[in-house]
């Protein structure tokens, strides 16, 4: 679920730039035929073959030609081959990082009347858009939320907190029950340490760049006092500054340590492998993240389909990415792999609306918020991260880190 792009090679994006991609005509209703390329990254692409199989029945013309990348590679490789001129057809793209790829100007337009942009959450449909054009198509989307152990806080006589107030109400009643932490947060000191600041700093008003994207707001009172809370988790005792990391984080829930955690809905599945469907409907409750001053605003991520320009087989690959888009599609891919749809009208379907788990998911996507859309965001981010790590161990105030983190996104610029 995790997706971190090479550092290095997204800083190459700002160093090639293909021409403008300019729009396609509209897409017919024909079957489509040729080959396709098309490269997605992770496990995702074990599955997607035998999915597309009702596609290609209905487009028995049509050869497409599935390629794996390790998502820790996809970006290097896909800039190498945008370089090259090699590109594949269709490319799975990540919201944390596709602002990069995108810069390489490499990307066609989303062709007049392929899709209705208001099937789609609007902002996650808007990650894809750049100067009022669409460079992608959604085909998954989560927001983050608070899951914690439902059979402790009823033992404690409390429900889900609401407020930033309450999460320490929360936090210190989990405690007095012998959770040694009673809250997780990322501390993996890297990219998403970042992203999860900046879902504290939405609810606390503020943002890491300006309205229009033109400046870094890194270091403004709001941001400072978004950072203040979330080292305050650490030193007053509810968090660890040392776990647990990612991958651990289910044993730890498992057995109490810890209590609570703003984290995206594979959660549910991540706890039955080991714990069953029972133990979760026992101990998983959800709901939305507390909210700070301005609200809860959950951390927003997604996955996107995008044609590249000058590819061999554009009304093929664009017929392929209008099937993806489709709601019964993105449910139907839901089922095999997990991922949560972005299209809103598969969330009315009995498996995804049946299940209370995702009704606090389904909140959280109406306002989640994704990292700043700007190229040099993956490596803004990455030192951010980094330098969280002296906030959360007391070697330095979020003022001095802020102040050092804004200095070095203006010596990085915006990327655009």
């Amino acid at each position: 679920m995790k997706h971190l792009a090479i550092a290095a090679a997204l800083m190459a994006a700002t160093v090639f730039t293909t021409h403008a991609a300019t729009a396609q005509d509209a897409i017919d209703d024909a079957p489509a035929t040729g080959s396709l390329q098309v490269w997605i990254g992770g496990a995702e692409a074990e599955k997607l073959p035998d999915f597309l199989a009702t596609f290609e029945a209905a487009n028995p013309d049509l050869d497409i030609q599935v390629t794996q990348i390790p998502s820790d590679q996809f970006d290097t490789k896909l800039l190498t081959a945008i370089a090259a001129g090699t590109v594949p057809d269709v490319v799975r793209l990540y919201s944390q990082s596709q602002a990069s790829l995108m810069a390489t100007g490499a990307f066609a337009a989303v062709p007049e009347g392929l899709v209705d942009p208001d099937a789609f959450f609007a902002n996650v449909y808007n990650t894809n858009v750049k100067d009022g054009v669409a460079y992608g198509v959604p085909m998954d989307a989560y927001a983050t939320m608070f899951q914690y152990r439902k059979d402790l806080a009823e033992k404690a006589g409390l429900g889900a907190p609401k407020t930033w107030e309450e999460l320490k109400t929360f936090a210190a009643a989990m405690k007095e029950q012998g959770g040694a932490w009673p809250l997780s947060l990322d501390v993996g000191y890297d990219i998403y340490n970042a992203q999860g600041l900046n879902e504290y700093v939405h609810q606390n008003g503020g943002s890491f760049v300006n309205a229009d994207g033109t400046a870094w707001t890194i270091n403004s009172p709001e941001n400072v006092e978004a950072l203040e809370f979330w080292g305050s988790l650490i030193s007053e005792g509810y968090a660890s500054p040392d776990g647990p990391k990612f991958l651990h984080t289910v044993p730890w829930f498992t057995s109490g340590e810890i209590a609570g955690k703003d984290i995206g809905p594979w959660f549910e599945q991540f706890l039955k492998d080991p714990n069953g469907a029972d133990w979760v409907a026992q101990h998983l409750a959800t709901a939305e993240v507390p909210a700070g001053p301005a609200g809860s605003i959950s951390a927003l991520g997604s996955g996107s389909l995008a044609v590249l320009a000058d590819v061999r087989n554009p009304d093929a690959a664009w017929k392929l990415v209008r099937y993806m888009a489709q709601p019964e599609t993105q449910l139907a891919w839901y089922k095999v792999f997990g991922s949560l749809p972005a299209a809103k009208a598969a969330w009315d379907d009995p498996a995804i609306a049946a299940n209370p788990l995702l009704d606090a998911e389904r909140a959280a996507l109406q306002t989640a918020v994704d990292i700043p859309q700007v190229p040099t965001w993956n490596q803004v981010g990455t030192y951010m991260g980094q330098q969280m790590e002296l906030v959360a161990r007391g070697q330095a105030s979020a003022q001095d880190v802020l102040d050092d983190v804004q200095s070095f996104a203006e010596g990085v610029g915006l990327g655009s």
